[in-house]
């Protein structure tokens, strides 16, 4: 990795002196090499002559010393990248063989797991959430740097590697002189391209070559258990940007992508498929639809394959404006009925594969055609399953405003829960409608029912795959629940009847400690009723939502973790109890702190039985483009989490067991951790003030980093104040409290002997997961720059207060974990991750101390641009050096 930093290190000063002078250029670089030094060496006098050279910057020189190290830690992240990507050929026990191998150790063979996967459901889910710091325009261009950085390592001869070399020059130069920054604030339409720009990138090429892979692998046809979901313009929960329309123009330009991309490939079919009928023969079907195509050229007269895939190309253009708008960039001159489905333009295609197959062999089984089916019968016509998210407090409100208007009942909000319950089970027993297009309603009640109508008319246009699963964002109560079902009853989602049935399910989204304890009986409560019985007679399925950001937030990091896999356990025993299979969609974010971390180790600590092939993962902030925006890593990831699946499903319970054992020690530190953080950070009189102060939160929220607002009530309050912006302040300011607070204090209160604690570590993977995780937050932290962060606070006697106590728990949490794992530094087990730190702190611990000069600056009232724009560049080069921010 060094060396391609060096390399591309070395291009971009290159382009600096070029484009921006010599001086430019040795200030930077003597501010490079003297914080190299401070960190190979340390010491107060190296420390000094940092701070001083750091200092003697003017205010736009800092702007560009920002980009321009920003700039350098973008390069430092491709190199990353291309290691990674050079190292996919490598042995590695993520992969599908990997987890095969393993399994085989155990005695479980290659058949088993084909069979496993014939019922498995696998979905990454792609959110929106405002911590990916990087415009579109960037990860283009870093992206064309990875492109001809693999070019000049390919070229063969000095002609060659000097054209490659000139090309990776000009690429640089490019990203040299593009904006970082957004010049406005995202909109949810954005957010929308940003989405499917990955299933343009690498989904929709590289899901289907994954398949071809892994059924050589299996010597089994496998149906389609991998797909790619999406909350983007689904997900209303504090968004009131996502509105019907936002809705309708996410699925007409997730369309776009996908018909596009079928349309190109059936396109390279018919200039490949040239086989004659005079000298290959084909089934009747396939003669069938080539007479059915309506190409009546001679030139093709002998040519059934040609024929029939230009028909097949003339239906497809004929859908693709009545689902996106527009008219295809490539039109058929064939007059052609549109398909109905995507199921109807797979069957076409199934019978051109089939008369391959039938008259020339297994020659046909792989390559584009099978790709191109597998694609369709993966994305269909609407490229993503999109899920709907909406807060349980807006369905109640909603429901109470149609029953006033409706007069069913004059103040829902006043029934208890169980009266509630009646009344909600009365009114879905039979087909009478609340809402009514001639009575007024409120904003919200409109804008909600505008939307579950325009899920009735998406699934209607873009297939019943489009929308599925409603989730309600915190769910507390059976009624919580029900209420969705009255919602989906209006717009024709819910049918009642004798055997009512819905076309959509209601979802539970567990997220604070409370509601997690709750949540099994809760979910027994809920699956009792005869209603949910009847609706879950087909499928036999219930999924549940568990949270990591709010819980996190709520008790601490090490809190959280455990009683997500209590919760997890617990909700498996009620669905068992009740003959359901459960599926948990896990709410992961891109830091530990909102239980982001290694995806197969996490799969690999899941407590047993509560994987069995079925699992939803969102994917969410930065990390969505560090996994899938280059194809070879998006195909690493997806392989990774299969895998990670595979194994936990299939794998001997033996160290989930040794966890049962030990689970009352959990117990202990968990409510132990818990009382040190909730101490801290809501029972310290003026915490929120110093968290306001010592962090750049208000900077943040200036950013045009996402559609959302930061917080879902305008409120100061630690509660009001969403997960992801709680974490992000704390990772910008190399606190990284989410990810740590509470466990050193946890370990000393508890009386837990170490000798327990190392069996725990070295033996069940939850316990030795959690705490890797936590390792690689504490090596990203520095509790110097974090004091520096704390001077910014107005009242320095509090600061000096709270931030004692962060520091004494950060040394007893370092102290534990070393002691713990038998080590005498951080990441002395993990090498590659060290050295990459290493490569990478010299870059960021200098934004961090600019952004500190710059904010002080802000915050006393200089309103310059440039100081805005400085503070906003050390953001997202802070964001970019530690990418795993959000």
């Amino acid at each position: 990795m060094r060396a391609r930093v060096r390399v591309l290190g070395r291009v971009l000063g290159d382009v600096i002196k070029s484009q921006d002078g010599q001086v430019l250029f040795d200030r930077i670089e003597d501010i490079r090499k003297t914080s190299v030094a401070f960190h190979r060496e340390g010491g107060a006098a190296n420390a000094a002559l940092l701070e001083e050279r750091l200092r003697s910057l003017d205010l736009n020189e800092t702007v560009r010393f920002a980009h321009s190290f920003a700039c350098f830690l973008q390069i430092t992240n491709i190199a990353e990248d291309y290691v990674q990507r050079r190292k996919a050929g490598d042995p590695r026990p993520d992969t599908l063989a990997g987890s095969l191998e393993s399994l085989a150790a155990e005695g479980v063979q290659t058949p088993a797991v084909a069979k496993m996967l014939q019922t498995a459901f696998i979905a990454p889910v792609i959110t929106a959430h405002p911590t990916e710091v990087r415009r579109k325009s960037v990860l283009d261009r870093t992206g064309a740097i990875a492109a001809a950085l693999s070019a000049l390592e390919q070229a063969v001869g000095e002609a060659a590697k000097h054209d490659r070399e000139l090309e990776l020059l000009r690429e640089v130069a490019i990203f040299w002189r593009t904006r970082l920054l957004r010049g406005v604030r995202l909109g949810v339409i954005d957010e929308i391209e940003t989405a499917v720009s990955y299933f343009e990138r690498s989904f929709l090429a590289e899901l289907p070559r994954l398949y071809a892979r892994w059924t050589r692998q299996l010597d089994a046809q496998l149906p389609s258990f991998l797909r790619i979901g999406s909350w983007v313009g689904g997900d209303r929960d504090g968004n009131p940007f996502v509105t019907d329309a936002v809705q309708r123009q996410a699925f007409a330009r997730q369309s776009q992508a996908a018909l596009l991309n079928y349309l190109e490939r059936i396109h390279a079919l018919g200039a490949e498929l040239s086989l004659s009928s005079t000298l290959a023969k084909v089934t009747p079907a396939l003669q069938a639809l080539a007479d059915a195509s309506g190409d009546a050229s001679p030139q093709r007269g002998d040519e059934p394959y040609r024929r029939a895939l230009r028909g097949v190309y003339a239906r497809l253009a004929a859908t693709y404006p009545i689902l996106t708008g527009e008219s295809p960039p490539r039109p058929s001159p064939l007059p052609a009925e549109p398909y109905a489905t995507a199921q109807a333009l797979k069957a076409d295609l199934q019978v051109i594969l089939d008369s391959l197959i039938a008259n020339h062999g297994d020659t046909f089984a792989i390559g584009p055609l099978p790709e191109l089916i597998r694609a369709v019968d993966c994305f269909g016509f609407h490229l993503a399953t999109l899920d709907l998210r909406q807060n349980s407090a807006v369905h109640a409100r909603t429901i109470a405003e149609l029953m006033a208007v409706a007069g069913v009942c004059p103040d829902y909000g006043a029934l208890d829960e169980q009266a509630r319950q009646d009344l909600l089970l009365s009114e879905l027993a039979h087909g009478r409608l609340l809402y009514s297009p001639y009575a007024e309603y409120s904003e919200e009640t409109r804008r909600e029912y505008a939307v579950l109508a325009q899920a009735a008319r998406s699934r209607q246009q873009y297939g019943r795959q489009a929308i599925v699963a409603y989730i309600v964002s915190n769910t507390t109560s059976v009624s919580d629940l029900l209420e969705v079902y009255i919602l989906l009853k209006e717009v024709g989602l819910f049918h009642p009847g004798e055997t009512p049935r819905t076309e959509v399910f209601a979802e539970p989204l567990f997220e604070t400690i409370g509601d997690l304890r709750a949540a099994p009986d809760t979910m027994r409560a809920y699956l009792s009723l005869p209603l949910i019985k009847s609706l879950l007679a087909e499928g036999r399925l219930q999924e549940v939502m568990i949270g990591y950001s709010d819980s996190n937030k709520d008790g601490s990091y090490l809190t959280s973790t455990w009683e997500l896999h209590q919760a997890s356990r617990a909700l498996l025993a009620a669905t068992d109890e009740m003959g359901l299979r459960l599926q948990l969609f896990h709410g992961r974010g891109g830091t530990v702190g909102r239980g982001g971390g290694s995806s197969y180790e996490a799969l690999l600590a899941q407590p047993e039985g509560t994987v069995r092939g079925r699992i939803r993962i969102t994917e969410q902030g930065e990390v969505v483009a560090n996994k899938y925006a280059d194809p070879q890593l998006a195909d690493q990831s997806l392989e990774t989490i299969t895998a990670g699946v595979v194994l936990a499903s299939l794998r001997k319970p033996s160290a989930e067991r040794l966890g049962e054992k030990h689970a009352p020690v959990l117990d202990k530190l968990s409510q132990a951790s818990m009382e040190a953080y909730r101490n801290l950070v809501y029972e310290t009189p003026g915490f929120v003030d110093y968290f306001y102060g010592a962090t750049p939160l208000t900077e943040i929220v200036e950013l045009n980093i996402g559609s959302r607002p930061a917080s879902r009530q305008p409120t100061r309050s630690i509660e009001g104040l969403r997960a992801i912006p709680w974490v992000f302040s704390w990772s910008q300011s190399r606190t990284m409290l989410p990810g740590w607070y509470g466990f050193g204090s946890a370990i000393e209160a508890s009386g837990v002997s170490l000798s327990e604690l190392n069996e725990l570590h070295e033996a069940w993977p939850f316990f030795a997961t959690t705490l890797a995780n936590m390792e690689m937050v504490l090596a990203k932290s520095d509790m110097l720059i974090a004091r520096r962060y704390a001077g910014l606070v107005e009242d320095q006697a509090l600061a000096t207060t709270i931030f004692g106590r962060i520091e004494a728990e950060w040394n007893r949490t370092v102290e534990a974990l070393l002691t713990i794992s038998g080590q005498t530094a951080l990441l002395d087990r993990h090498p590659d991750l060290a050295e990459a730190l290493r490569t990478r702190l010299p870059y960021i611990d200098p934004l961090n101390h600019l952004q500190i000069e710059l904010i002080r600056r802000r915050r006393a009232g200089d309103e310059a641009e440039a100081v805005r724009e400085g503070i906003h560049l050390t953001i997202n080069g802070v964001a970019a050096g530690l990418r795993n921010s959000g």
